[in-house]
């Protein structure tokens, strides 16, 4: 019988939660992709590559819910229903491991990562031979890295305790690095989280060495991975594991020493002169480094329920969903998001009539309902290298010490792109690293870094409307394990708290 490439055990799950139809029961064959046959033309391995971003994008991953989850967990957004499926639980941080959620979110990361495991071990076993060309083989390989590592940087962010308790010694995830194709053992342990961060910066090392300095167009440079995508997404990383002279290394990378801050080579990445260009179309800007793009082609959509639109706006223009307000007394009410910014395009009022009145809501996505919300999903953009470098530079000085110049500098490049009346003049060094914290609430609200920000910095998450908050080591300030996994992985263990 022929070998096939298959989705890990842990997919079959799906069907305990998705509608009892007959053709999940039974799906038709040509999801299935013959070993002996995968890899054996180019352009078969070129498909499959992009198959990757596909699964990436799906709207239960990095497409919609990431992105969703990690704001609505932190304090500048509010629940406005009790919807279980679309993260009530996740707002109120009181998830269970049988959870939607949990268990969808679990299974979409972890199929993402084996169906790009299954791509490098393809690679490696006849794909780089196939190709003909050493460099674009190792060049296809550090976009599957490079997809692995956000996938498991982003499994880090909810289900495990951060890098700098205990040094990244807790218990992470199970780092799984070779395709499961069939029948293969499940069972495997969690690797520490100091392990899989210590994968995920190996990943996109290579991705660094082995990316293209550039792609073939705006497009390309933003939907598909480049040198400063790794890069960027290198710095975020070690952001994250409060590696900070590492942060000021890889930065020499893509920040020029002076304003206008650009990257010195590779894809031109730099600031948009009016940040309401990154999220109107194409949405290829040069300051969007890395975005999931959605159409209206079959299979292109990020799904019913997941678009960011569907959860973040109700506007006079375009009703979404409205599943979470801006909180009022959230970021929009710090005396440092002027009623003059730029980014209060982004704070629209809710609709004349009906639930919205007198409320709230995040205009980053305004795409559409009749159209699908084809707004991009950003993964990272240049404005987040700009304010990690400042935060790391500030960090590394003497907190008592006058601000870092290139630091504060930084800063003032950001906030003045949108708010020209205001320069920043902290005295210390800690009174700019709080600027620098609280600039990235106003710069990239709806955009999924408030969680992470706080757990990076074992901060307690604010409690706010109904939600309590949630300090380290208490029960809800980390996802549980998924139940499905658990079912399935006798190494697994218990949760992570």
């Amino acid at each position: 019988m022929k070998k096939k490439y298959i989705l890990t055990a842990l997919a079959l799950s799906a069907l305990s939660f998705s509608a009892c139809r007959k053709e999940l029961l039974n799906p038709a064959p040509q999801t299935f992709i013959a070993a002996e046959t995968g890899f054996s033309t180019p352009s078969r391995i070129g498909n499959q590559l992009l198959s990757l971003y596909s699964t990436f994008k799906n709207g239960n991953f990095y497409g919609g819910r990431y992105i969703v989850y990690n704001d609505i967990r932190g304090e500048d957004f509010i629940a406005e229903t009790s919807n279980l499926i679309t993260g009530a639980d996740v707002a109120q941080l009181n998830l269970t491991n049988s959870a939607t959620s949990v268990k969808a979110f679990w299974l979409q990361a972890y199929l993402t990562i084996n169906r790009c495991n299954v791509f490098i071990d393809g690679m490696a076993a006849s794909g780089t031979a196939t190709l003909g060309n050493p460099a674009l083989a190792n060049n296809y390989i550090a976009e599957a890295r490079l997809l692995r590592a956000v996938s498991y940087y982003s499994l880090l962010q909810l289900f495990a305790r951060p890098y700098a308790d205990k040094a990244g010694a807790n218990p992470g995830v199970p780092l799984r690095l070779k395709g499961l194709t069939g029948g293969e053992n499940y069972d495997l342990a969690k690797s520490s989280v100091a392990e899989v961060y210590n994968q995920v910066v190996a990943d996109l090392n290579f991705a660094k060495t082995n990316l293209p300095v550039t792609n073939s167009s705006a497009y390309n440079n933003t939907t598909r991975a480049h040198r400063n995508t790794a890069i960027a997404l290198l710095m975020r990383t070690y952001l994250s594991m409060q590696k900070y002279n590492e942060v000021i290394t890889e930065s020499a990378n893509v920040v020029s020493a002076t304003a206008p801050y650009t990257a010195p080579s590779g894809v031109p990445n730099t600031l948009q002169a009016d940040i309401t260009n990154v999220f109107k179309t194409p949405y290829t800007t040069t300051e969007s480094i890395f975005s999931a793009p959605f159409t209206n082609a079959t299979g292109d959509l990020s799904g019913t329920q997941n678009q960011l639109g569907f959860y973040f706006l109700q506007a006079a223009t375009v009703i979404g969903a409205a599943e979470y307000r801006l909180n009022e007394n959230g970021i929009i009410a710090n005396p440092l998001f002027k009623s003059t910014d730029k980014r209060r395009a982004f704070v629209a009022p809710g609709a004349a009539s009906g639930p919205g009145v007198g409320k709230f809501f995040c205009a980053k996505y305004p795409g559409a309902a009749s159209s699908g919300y084809l707004d991009y999903a950003p993964v990272i953009r240049y404005s987040e290298v700009l304010l990690t470098l400042a935060e790391a530079r500030a960090r590394v000085a003497a907190a008592t010490a006058a601000p870092d110049v290139q630091a504060l500098a930084l800063l003032n490049a950001v906030h003045r792109r949108s708010d020209e009346t205001t320069l920043f003049a902290p005295a210390t060094n800690a009174d700019l690293i709080n600027l620098i914290l609280t600039e990235r609430r106003i710069e990239f609200f709806g955009e999924g870094l408030r969680s992470p920000d706080i757990m990076r910095l074992l901060q307690t998450i604010p409690a706010k409307g109904s939600a309590p908050q949630k300090s380290l080591g208490e029960t809800g300030y980390i996802w549980p394990i998924s139940s499905d996994e658990i079912s399935l992985n006798k190494l697994i263990g218990g949760d992570n708290n």
